[in-house]
C-alpha cells in the first residue's frame, strides 16, 4: 500500500523549502534526445516562480529553445528519513530584454551574496547582461516529498 500521500508537502512548506534552498537541478532534453542536467542559482518570484539566468550560448538554452519543456529538481537530505524535495515539470519562457536579464542577475546575486540590491550591483550585472538570458519557468506538475512526515518509518 503507497503512504505517498503521507510524504507531501503542504503548498506552504513547498514554498518555505524552495526559498531555504539554493540550487535547482534543471533537466533539459540535449540534441541527441538524452536528459541534460545542470544546477542553477535561482530566485523565486511571485511566491514560488523559479527564475534562473544562464549564459546564452549555453547548452541548456539550446535546447530549451528547440524544447521549452523542462524538469526541475531541489532536493535536501543524506539519511533517509531526512530526503526533501520538490520536483517541477515546467515550460521554460527565455527572455533577452536586456533590462530584464540584469534585473534579475543583480536579484540572483544579492540571493547568494546576502544582501541588497546595489547600483553598483545593478552596474556590474547590465553589463553581463548581453551575454545572458533570463530563464522563467512556467510550472505544469508538481511533486514534492518530505520523509521525515513518515516519523522514522520507511
Amino acid at each position: 500500500m503507497s503512504r505517498r500521500h503521507q510524504i507531501v508537502l503542504s503548498a506552504e512548506e513547498a514554498a518555505a523549502f524552495l526559498a531555504e534552498q539554493r540550487t535547482v537541478t534543471c533537466a533539459t532534453l540535449g540534441p541527441r534526445g538524452w536528459p541534460h542536467l545542470m544546477p542553477l542559482w535561482y530566485v523565486l518570484r511571485g511566491g514560488d516562480e523559479l527564475w534562473a539566468w544562464t549564459y546564452a550560448k549555453s547548452q541548456k538554452t539550446r535546447n530549451l529553445e528547440r524544447d521549452p519543456r523542462c524538469t526541475l529538481q531541489v532536493e535536501a537530505g543524506v539519511d533517509y528519513h531526512e530526503l526533501r524535495g520538490v520536483m517541477l515539470e515546467c515550460d521554460a519562457r527565455l527572455h533577452r530584454d536586456l533590462g530584464t536579464v540584469a534585473a534579475l542577475g543583480a536579484e540572483i546575486a544579492a540571493r547568494y551574496a546576502g544582501g541588497a540590491v546595489t547600483a553598483e550591483l545593478e552596474a556590474a550585472m547590465r553589463r553581463q547582461a548581453p551575454k545572458r538570458v533570463g530563464l522563467q519557468f512556467v510550472e505544469r506538475r508538481r511533486v514534492t516529498w518530505d520523509h521525515g512526515k513518515l516519523g522514522g518509518t520507511d
